[in-house]
């Protein structure tokens, strides 16, 4: 059965479901996460994605992110697809909300309201080849000289972030 994820309206209210297959498709808005873990040297722990993600394979991007089931809350989430992604099991805190709109090479259309969350692990990460291809830590400042120098290797949501 496709994973169905949160349709929302420009406040953040859930308005239905749908699947995630469609709602990329449709570009219609919804819901998301992503999770920043940092270790207690300050570095960000970044995940490359697999090749066979359906959009921005192969990209550098932050810890984690996807998307909340129905019914399940923006935390709730944020806590099991770091499990899920990369066997991290750590406190998370909520840092903000924003709203983007990216049109993919594959016709794909991502238009969320991303969740984001931070948390500190030294757990040495684990990750699910079908969502990670790599990772590594990286420093903050070597991250924005990469992103400035070679922005077609991260994804959209990593460089609206960390900006």
């Amino acid at each position: 059965m496709e994973e169905m994820i949160i349709l929302v309206d420009e406040n953040d209210n859930d308005i239905g479901n749908i699947s995630k297959t469609e709602a990329h498709a449709k570009g219609l808005l919804h819901r998301a996460i992503s999770v920043f873990i940092f270790n207690d040297k300050g570095e960000l722990l970044l995940q490359k994605r697999a090749k066979i993600k359906y959009h921005s394979a192969g990209l550098w991007t932050n810890t984690c992110c996807s998307h909340p089931s129905p019914g399940e809350s923006t935390l709730n989430a944020a806590i099991r697809r770091l499990d899920q992604e990369m066997k991290i099991v750590t406190p998370l805190n909520y840092k903000c909300s924003f709203q983007y709109k990216s049109v993919y090479n594959n016709g794909l259309i991502e238009n969320e309201i991303d969740h984001v969350f931070y948390g500190v692990s030294n757990q040495v990460p684990v990750p699910d080849p079908n969502e990670v291809s790599d990772w590594k830590y990286i420093k903050p400042e070597q991250l924005i000289k990469e992103v400035n120098l070679n922005p077609e290797l991260f994804t959209t949501w990593l460089k609206i972030c960390i900006d």
